[in-house]
């Protein structure tokens, strides 16, 4: 088991790294180590050694080991869930950094508990064909800075469990969760199979075009997954690229304000907003548009904001001073743009910390900047609409799909309207719920791939007929 302070001392540099602050006070926490090119061609080098000799211990032995990963993590989990905390932002409770860390523990064993048998696709006078899943050798894997460490494990936990050895670089911002985690999970791992590279963007880069990774998994923004597909063409690897997302929030006029409200709410600020699946703008019906505004707004008032490592926190701070600047620029821009700010707005942009209080805002034209950008953060878009069909065309006319939400008392009319909307997951009357069983991915401008269960398992494998 590790403390905080011996988990930190771990994974930080005393000098010659980059430094990491906490985004709730300014102040650092340590430096993370740099890593370039010619690390990176290392790492790649031991993990392809260490990948045949990793994919012959069988799928019950990496399975055995992943849940002793898990047992790892389960036992460090605090101090994992207060490195999270001050290097990420998000409090301890709540949906937040003991959420995370337990999450990875749980998608660990889930990757190790899943089968995948052969299936026998042809059987007949014909002959046979039986399709089976082979590693695909050494996985690329680069992450976000918003849940660095569960989103470090959805990547790695299925790679491993497949055969695969993983060369992963953390997010420049959050670089130490993700080299904790790593540090814990490598106390049961064999060397070589799993290796962690801190570095900057053009390390990054140089991951997308080394031609060594057989598998290439990214987890960010749209403009960088493309830049992915452009730079890894010239050889080819198998790509999962989970994308942004502005999910939109159908609320049909049949929804009971009070009883959606807290969902509705953890729906669209889970994290402070900083999270690629959550609800970015919402339309709700005109005849309870007012009901359901009142009801959030009730909500967002109760909610406290603070340092993560504050029991008392439920919404931390953003996690940089440019996503900051960016939801603040959107914000004030809603508002000469004709918004009705119902609450929040208005940071004390002279503190420290990069604190920005939940806001709600209304009456906004359906082009409005907060509308149709991105904002991940705590700023949610509302508007009334009178004509479904009309909500509907608003949820899919931008290029982003990964998720949305309709909000019904009626689940098989909601279920109707979900079928109708562009996102690879549509939720009823709930909204981001993931689960380790079952597929998570993106259409249209939010990527392409699965991740989670049996599906999740397949995409970072490399599919081989054999017929008889």
């Amino acid at each position: 088991m590790q403390t905080y302070e011996t988990l930190l001392a771990a994974v930080t540099t005393p000098d010659g790294g980059s430094s990491v602050t906490d985004p709730a006070t300014d102040e650092l926490i340590g430096l993370a180590p740099e890593r370039g090119s010619a690390d990176l061609d290392r790492a790649v080098a031991v993990a392809r050694t260490a990948q045949p000799g990793w994919e012959a211990l069988g799928h019950e032995e990496r399975s055995r080991l992943l849940n002793a990963a898990a047992d790892a993590v389960d036992a460090s989990a605090e101090a994992l869930a207060q490195l999270i905390s001050r290097e990420q932002g998000k409090p301890l409770n709540g949906p937040g950094s003991r959420f995370e860390a337990g999450g990875v523990s749980a998608w660990l064993r889930t990757a190790a508990a899943t089968p995948l048998e052969p299936e026998r696709v042809l059987d007949d006078e014909s002959g046979q064909a039986t399709l089976h899943y082979r590693a695909a050798g050494v996985v690329g894997a680069i992450g976000p800075w918003n849940w660095p460490a569960l989103i470090a494990a959805w990547q790695f936990a299925p790679a491993l469990r497949m055969g695969n050895t993983v060369v992963m670089k953390p997010s420049e911002h959050t670089p130490l969760s993700v080299l904790a985690l790593a540090a814990i999970v490598n106390q049961v791992l064999p060397d070589g199979v799993l290796t962690v590279l801190p570095g900057d963007r053009d390390l990054g880069a140089a991951m997308a075009a080394h031609p060594e990774f057989g598998k290439l998994m990214f987890t960010g923004s749209t403009r960088t997954g493309r830049a992915i597909v452009r730079s890894s063409a010239g050889h080819l690897p198998r790509l999962t690229l989970e994308l942004g997302g502005n999910d939109p929030g159908i609320v049909l006029p049949d929804a009971d304000p009070a009883a959606i409200a807290e969902d509705l709410f953890w729906g669209a600020f889970i994290n402070t907003g900083q999270t690629c699946a959550a609800l970015k703008r919402l339309y709700v019906h005109e005849t309870i548009h007012d009901d359901v505004v009142d009801a959030l707004a009730a909500v967002a008032a109760r909610m406290p904001m603070g340092p993560g490592t504050s029991e008392a926190s439920l919404l931390g701070p953003l996690t940089t001073a440019d996503q900051f600047r960016i939801v603040d620029k959107l914000v004030e821009q809603a508002k000469a743009d004709g918004g009705r700010l119902v609450i929040g707005g208005n940071p004390d942009r002279g503190a420290p910390g990069n604190f920005y209080p939940a806001t709600l805002v209304t009456d906004l034209p359906l082009d409005a900047s907060l509308v149709v950008e991105e904002q991940f953060g705590p700023a949610l878009p509302i508007m009334a609409y009178t004509d479904l069909d009309e909500a509907i065309a608003q949820a899919n006319a931008l290029d982003a799909g990964l998720g949305a939400s309709v909000w019904s008392g009626d689940v098989e009319r909601a279920t109707r309207v979900a079928a109708r909307i562009e996102a690879g997951t549509v939720w009823v009357n709930k909204h981001g719920t993931v689960h380790p069983m079952v597929p998570f991915g993106g259409v249209k401008g939010s990527g392409y791939g699965l991740e989670f269960g049996v599906e999740g398992l397949k995409a970072v494998a490399v599919p081989q007929v054999i017929a008889t």
